[in-house]
């Protein structure tokens, strides 16, 4: 690996160009543990998210922090494979702390966010940290 990023993640940063990102997020996506249907509810739902984005988040001080989450959309699946990739390696007081802008970047992701998306993917790290 070129950095501290997570097997997912660092395909991101391999990745050259906005054709080859965009294609590793969507692989990213398939890695993605899936929230069940009986799950998304109205509770779980990211409000302000362009796309239907559903999360949950258990914290545990044994086995640390589980998320599962999904969405409608391929391109934010693999942001959230991204984001639970890196979820699920911290315990509960990492993850509070955790400067995710600062992993976005380091990773290349912010240069390939649309406003809209980056502003739903705020909203899905607030939830998370919330």
């Amino acid at each position: 690996m070129t950095s501290n990023a997570l097997p997912l993640a660092e395909q991101l940063i391999l990745a050259k160009g906005w054709d080859n990102m965009l294609r590793q997020l969507m692989l990213a996506g398939k890695y993605l543990r899936v929230l069940p249907d009986e799950t998304r509810t109205d509770f779980t739902e990211v409000k302000g998210c362009q796309s239907r984005v559903w999360l949950t988040l258990e914290k545990s001080p044994v086995d640390g922090c589980v998320m599962l989450a999904w969405s409608d959309s391929k391109i934010i699946r693999g942001v959230l494979a991204i984001i639970q990739e890196k979820v699920n390696s911290l315990d509960a007081e990492a993850l509070a702390k955790f400067d995710f802008p600062a992993y976005f970047s380091a990773i290349g992701l912010d240069r390939y966010l649309s406003q809209s998306r980056a502003n739903g993917i705020k909203d899905v790290v607030a939830r998370i940290q919330g």
